[in-house]
């Protein structure tokens, strides 16, 4: 997932968090240097291995759109 939206990005954090997924959240730094201006979403990552089972859980969380294709 990439997006520039703070709000999203912890409410799918703590979903995935809520069913034992661990992610990471790339690109904060760069986006905290260019000011906030929204040049660089952040992207959120999950291991290889629960990918299928974090999309399918945000899926029915009703963030499918906020995924890219597989």
């Amino acid at each position: 997932m990439r997006t520039n939206d703070l709000i999203l990005l912890g409410a799918v954090e703590a979903l995935l968090a809520s069913a034992n997924l661990e992610c990471l959240i790339a690109d904060q730094h760069i986006s905290s240097l260019e000011g906030m201006i929204g040049a660089f979403p952040r992207r959120l990552l999950v291991r290889d291995v629960d990918r299928r089972r974090a999309r399918a859980l945000l899926i029915d969380a009703g963030y499918g759109s906020e995924l890219r294709d597989e």
